[in-house]
């Protein structure tokens, strides 16, 4: 019996909230597959260990968000690039910066590092590709040749060549050593989002928004195979460790691609989105992607995954397990790259057209690396990952255990769960989800009817009222209809008291309106407060939450007090309106809030410093005592779990 491959070949993961803000660019460590590091426009470069919910370090110094991140090879080193055209470089093993490097115009697109030497490469939407030497912090060559925003850069394997994509629908390969264009692939008809290098090969593939994928041969300088009709704009794409086939992560969906020729193996269902980057390790697809704050890791078990062999026809697939198919297509192999034993040697040092381009350390350069930092907050995993590869260890490196099987996932059918074999070694194991056997059933005594524990918000009646007290009581089930005179008689019985109750929260509204209007925000949630009825906050706290910039420190602390009130109601309403206030206030204001706290006294009088300190300090008792109630109510399950679960780790800076 067919059934979609998403049931036994791909699971989300895990979720976190990766920054305080939008989450603007990411990348995962190729070696291990269980690094990743984001960059958000909150300015701060964060890094992660793959299945875990903490940060391990937080990287500070940039003064506007960050646009490009990338990992070297042996993940020791981390370059971020931002949207004033900065880049900076940290060691993560001495968790400080290393280098800070100017002198792009405009934000920073793409960025990789040199596979053997000390070199960084950087493409900008100034249209300039850079060449630096991270050990002298100057700019070794510039390429000047697209005329559009620079989306992706890549080493080839060797170190010798630079492969740039752009959105002037071109990509160009350089020749480090003579410092020129070798050649120019035209072809796409749309902006080129990504280019990789085939491990082996004189290969190169290029993906592009016009969703075409082209495989170029690097001795003939010309296309070897297109493949059309991807299902959105290319962004990401991966050669396989050993170079049997192509991994490209479309809309919803991981593809899988053979060039000579041109032949679709698989298609695997996964419901990932808009997916950043992939990653392969111990024979497993690792892809993250990311929306607003929030970032998800996927898995894709390659065992179960054609790589090489027949054309599949449909993501639809049999549920049996697949014949082992040759590592490499029949086609024959091109030139192979010579990977130097050591160091590669360095680039061509060629004249430079500006002073600007030989850049010295200067006192600016110093200011700005004392002002960066590398914040550890999770040491024990901090050592685990960067501290043992300084160490001298007699015995073989113990391999890392893998990671716990997701408690939900969504993603897999509740009539076939696949399972694992007790051979496969697998980092991340297939979620094993069967369902227990029902017990028999057991037929309950009546009992009274409980008021359920949190009222949900669909209702067919007022927030705040029960119904059931204005409505003709009904004492025996089995009693016969009332006749009309009756039953309009009952319900007027509580008609008055009904028109009491609304007429008093309309005037109540009307009140806060009436502030509203002469545009003091603050008054108006002051008043709003004053009248001391909650349904009155709620529908404030709605309108308010429509617009950020409403938002203020001085609201702050009269708003808070109240979310505390709203996140321990019994109305679901209620409580997910205290949940986006919440997450408002801690995007906006947590950084500010920790970050004035935290600097040194000022000289002389500041009147308008000490009332935002005094501001600052209010919010941050009320946060704290926010934060136990956050906690205790991160384990529910459901919508409310979720809610809460991320209000938990956005407020884990307060710990």
């Amino acid at each position: 019996m067919a059934t979609p491959v998403v049931t036994k070949t791909a699971w989300k993961l895990q979720e976190i909230v990766a920054h305080a803000s939008n989450v603007s660019s990411l990348v995962l460590g190729k070696a291990s597959g269980r690094l990743l590091a984001t960059g958000g426009d909150d300015c701060r470069v964060n890094l992660w260990s793959i299945n875990k919910p903490n940060c391990i370090m937080s990287l500070t110094g940039h003064t506007s968000p960050v646009e490009s991140v990338r990992l070297n090879t042996p993940e020791e080193l981390i370059v971020a690039g931002s949207q004033s055209g900065s880049i900076r470089v940290w060691d993560l093993e001495a968790a400080k910066i290393l280098r800070t490097l100017m002198g792009h115009k405009a934000n920073i697109c793409s960025l990789d590092f040199h596979p053997y030497g000390e070199f960084v490469a950087s493409g900008s939407q100034d249209t300039n590709i850079k060449l630096w030497d991270i050990r002298r912090k100057g700019c070794v060559f510039r390429y000047k040749g697209h005329t559009q925003a620079v989306r992706c850069l890549r080493f080839s394997p060797d170190g010798k060549w630079l492969a740039s994509a752009a959105d002037d629908h071109t990509v160009k390969l350089w020749d480090l050593t003579a410092g020129k264009m070798m050649s120019e692939f035209p072809g796409h008809t749309g902006p080129v989002n990504v280019v990789e290098f085939h491990p082996n090969e004189y290969l190169l593939a290029s993906g592009s928004s016009d969703r075409t994928i082209r495989f170029w041969d690097l001795e003939k300088f010309q296309v070897v195979s297109c493949i059309e009709g991807e299902p959105g704009p290319v962004r990401s794409v991966l050669f396989n460790p050993d170079g049997c086939c192509l991994y490209s992560g479309c809309q919803d969906s991981l593809r899988v691609y053979g060039w000579e020729p041109e032949r679709c193996f698989d298609v695997v269902l996964v419901s990932w989105g808009k997916v950043a980057d992939l990653a392969v390790c111990n024979d497993q697809l690792i892809g993250v992607a990311f929306s607003q704050s929030n970032v998800s890791s996927y898995v894709v078990d390659l065992t179960r995954v054609t790589r090489t062999g027949t054309v599949a026809q449909d993501p639809v697939q049999d549920s049996r397990p697949l014949a082992q198919q040759p590592a490499h297509p029949s086609a024959p192999l091109r030139r192979i790259y010579e990977r130097p034993g050591t160091a590669c040697s360095k680039p061509q040092r060629v004249k430079q057209n500006s002073e600007s381009e030989r850049r010295s350390p200067s006192s600016e350069d110093d200011r700005d690396e004392r002002e960066s930092r590398a914040e550890i907050q999770n040491a024990e995993e901090y050592n685990e990952i960067f501290q043992p590869k300084n160490s001298i260890s007699r015995t073989p490196p113990r391999r890392s255990e893998p990671f716990p099987a997701p408690p939900e996932d969504d993603m897999v059918s509740a009539k076939e769960v696949a399972k694992p074999s007790p051979a496969m070694d697998s980092q991340f194991p297939v979620p094993n989800l069967e369902v227990p056997p029902r017990p028999p059933a057991v037929t309950p005594t009546p009992a009274p009817k409980a008021e359920p524990a949190i009222i949900p918000a669909t209702r067919n009646e007022p927030i705040g009222l029960k119904a059931s007290d204005f409505l003709p009581a009904v004492k025996i089930p089995q009693q016969a209809e009332l006749v009309d005179e009756d039953a309009m008689s009952q319900i007027r019985k509580g008609h008055d008291t009904m028109c009491v109750v609304l007429t008093s929260r309309h005037k109540n509204l009307d009140t806060v309106r009436a502030v509203w209007t002469t545009g003091d925000i603050k008054t108006s949630v002051d008043s709003a407060v004053a009248i001391n009825d909650l349904s009155v906050v709620v529908d404030l706290l709605n309108i308010v939450n429509q617009k950020a910039s409403l938002w203020k420190l001085d609201l702050c602390t009269t708003v808070l007090p109240q979310i505390e009130k709203l996140l321990q109601s019994k109305y679901e309403s209620y409580v997910q309106t205290g949940c986006t206030s919440l997450k408002l206030i801690l995007q906006r204001f947590l950084p500010l809030i920790t970050d004035i706290l935290a600097a040194p006294p000022s000289v002389g009088v500041d009147i308008s410093r000490e009332e935002r300190l005094h501001k600052c300090r209010l919010c941050y008792k009320q946060l704290k005592s926010i934060s136990g109630l956050v906690k205790s109510k991160s384990g529910l399950s459901g919508r409310h779990g979720s809610a809460f679960r991320e209000l938990h780790l956005l407020m884990a800076s307060l710990d």
